[in-house]
């Protein structure tokens, strides 16, 4: 097969760097199944596993991931988890190449225009890794029963109205399989996951103060702690676990508390959270994907915003006239480092949710690439804290913020 250390030294950057060292230990084969790791795949794969370990990388290996939709933003999630090894990746998308789609989608070209999107694009996604078994779907994913999802590992849509998604979410839920929405519009854009009831370990250098087995947030609570000794270090491997709610629940769920805490917290809050429900409530009463220019589309639309801040207790300020005519613009439009800024984000996330390490996004990541701003929200119907919780945050992103905050910000 080809060489493919540039791809992977371009998702690693994407990962992000480390300065650990792959240690003997980590080559051990740690079960009968680890040992499937062949020389020619550790060599392969020899910069990632520096990254997340052999274990992670093998969970990756067995890794079924259903796909839905193959816009630009899905070009960019399937680039990353193929280059990252995993198992199988099935696509499926009912829709046909058009002249639209050459403008941000890389895997495909002229010659493709008129056949469908998922069949035409497999060929150039198996030439990054010829390992990763692929299949294309070219029907719609609507006609697939509940039981169809049990077969795969974890499930990301993307390009879908609310309805779809909630369709999808609650089979998932049903089969107890991750699920992953997301779609861009333009400069902006958002991910959002539904992890049910997730298990991961932080690595982290130990501290004098001893961790304490108890809830962190109303989602999350700390489960075990346990140590290591690597490179000299005193290294403390804490198990979490995140709840999670569905995308229907989510949309209909307040702010954290932390947020509507005070007006400048509130001010800080992006009005793309009351744009992106406008949007999803647009979709369910007119049935089309996007407003058009129309005045009485425009109305519509600016009318659904205004109520959607109003019932999140935003200020109306925030609501500017300039950022309504923005994401009006934007929609429908794809801009490929949008696409791969979210798309390298959420197959980050896939990648850590599937070898179990690093805190996921709780639950939903909205960005602004006006303002090159990119704040995680956890959004969950009210509920009483878990037993033990000592204040009132409910939920943290994927980033090492404040676990005490409800939300938190990404800037680049």
């Amino acid at each position: 097969m080809g060489d493919l250390s540039e791809p992977l030294a371009g998702l690693t950057a994407i990962i992000g760097e480390s300065s650990n060292g792959l240690t003997t230990s980590d080559l051990a084969p740690e079960s009968s199944q680890s040992q499937t790791i062949s020389a020619d795949e550790i060599a392969l794969y020899d910069r990632q596993i520096r990254l997340w370990g052999v274990r992670a990388q093998e969970k990756l290996r067995n890794a079924n991931i259903l796909l839905i939709g193959m816009k630009a933003l899905a070009n960019e999630i399937a680039k990353n988890l193929v280059l990252a090894g995993i198992g199988s990746l099935t696509v499926v998308d009912d829709q046909l190449v058009t002249e639209d789609d050459l403008g941000a989608q890389f895997f495909i070209s002229e010659q493709h225009i008129g056949l469908n999107r998922a069949e035409a694009a497999l060929p150039q996604i198996q030439k990054l890794n010829p390992r990763v078994t692929l299949h294309a779907v070219t029907t719609s994913i609507l006609l697939q029963p509940p039981e169809y999802y049990s077969a795969f590992s974890l499930v990301v849509a993307t390009d879908l109205p609310l309805a779809s998604l909630s369709t999808i979410n609650a089979c998932c839920r049903l089969s107890s399989r991750p699920f992953y929405a997301a779609e861009t519009f333009g400069f902006y854009g958002y991910v959002f996951a539904d992890l049910i009831r997730h298990t991961f370990v932080i690595e982290r250098e130990k501290s004098n103060v001893l961790t304490q087995l108890k809830p962190e947030t109303t989602t999350r609570r700390i489960l075990a702690s346990t140590t290591k000794k690597e490179n000299g270090k005193l290294i403390e491997l804490v198990t979490k676990e995140e709840i999670y709610s569905q995308i229907v629940l989510a949309n209909s769920s307040p702010l954290p508390q932390f947020d509507l805490s005070s007006r400048r917290r509130k001010m800080n809050v992006t009005p793309l959270i009351s744009c992106l429900r406008a949007l999803w409530e647009y979709q369910s009463l007119v049935q089309t994907p996007y407003p058009t220019h129309s005045h009485a589309d425009i109305k519509l639309f600016t009318q659904l915003a205004t109520e959607k801040h109003k019932e999140l207790q935003l200020p109306t300020e925030t609501l500017r006239a300039d950022f309504l005519r923005a994401f009006l613009q934007n929609l429908g439009s794809e801009i490929s480092p949008v696409c791969a800024f979210l798309g390298g984000q959420l197959a980050q996330d896939v990648i850590n949710v599937i070898g179990g390490k690093e805190q996921p996004i709780q639950n939903m990541l909205l960005f602004d690439g006006e303002e090159s701003k990119g704040p995680v929200y956890a959004l969950h119907p009210i509920f009483e804290p878990l037993q033990g919780e000592a204040h009132t945050g409910n939920g943290m992103n994927m980033l090492g913020v404040d676990p005490v905050n409800g939300s938190a910000m990404m800037t680049i």
